[in-house]
């Protein structure tokens, strides 16, 4: 019953921030208009020329998607600081690390996987080749998962500050390069017909990593940020 009754309560946690951003529609609409905004402004300082744009695309793509993460991370904690809720779920008897994981796996619905799913539209209009789009896709699906994870230690630990935006961007922006230098590394691999697997089982890797230690900081920072 217990353990029935604690993925209840995580569930219910990820149904909330689901509800939450569908209500508000910024936490879901931002970071997308932000990708294909930014996206579409190549083309026209580049050129629409698939011999200019086609080789920078994956730098291009994999860039603008950190960027989008990135803006969506301080979000993660805010609206449950700002309302009490935060300072709840730290008395609450569920553990902290599980609450944080189920906070960071909402994050990763609401911005990183709808990111993944439209990157083939913007891919197209910077005339990415069509064999790289499957590792486009994939590779943002792990990427953006460990983008999250390392978005969230650093909204818990700038989430008592009110102008923490620059902070959190100073904090994560060194640990986001290797995920975008394996990230865009797999899809320009793929754009020249060699393989690109290796680069996809080193994102995994991450991820691997990132899923059970990421969420012991996240939750260290939130008990460091409140206390304060």
């Amino acid at each position: 019953m217990r353990e029935l009754s604690l993925s209840g309560v995580l569930a219910g946690l990820v149904r909330r921030d689901l509800q939450v951003a569908i209500r508000s529609r910024a936490a879901l609409a931002n970071p997308l208009l932000f990708f294909l905004m930014v996206g579409t402004l190549f083309p026209l300082g580049i050129g629409p020329e698939a011999a200019r744009l086609g080789p920078l695309a994956p730098g291009i793509l994999w860039v603008v998607a950190l960027l989008a993460t990135l803006l969506a991370s301080e979000s993660i904690f805010r609206t449950d600081y700002d309302d009490g809720s935060l300072e709840q779920m730290l008395l609450s008897p569920v553990s902290l690390y599980l609450l944080a994981l189920a906070k960071t796996f909402a994050h990763w619905l609401i911005s990183g996987l709808p990111l993944a799913l439209m990157s083939p539209l913007l891919a197209m209009m910077l005339q990415l080749p069509a064999a790289a789009m499957p590792a486009l896709a994939l590779s943002l699906l792990l990427g953006t998962a460990v983008l999250s994870q390392i978005g969230a230690i650093g909204a818990a630990l700038t989430v008592g500050l009110r102008r923490g935006g620059l902070l959190l961007s100073l904090i994560v922006l060194p640990l986001y390069m290797p995920v975008l230098i394996f990230g865009a590394s797999a899809v320009k691999a793929a754009a020249e017909g060699l393989p690109f697997s290796g680069q996809l089982a080193v994102l995994g890797a991450m991820l691997a990593l990132a899923v059970p230690l990421a969420p012991l900081a996240v939750a260290a920072a939130l008990r460091l940020s409140v206390d304060q």
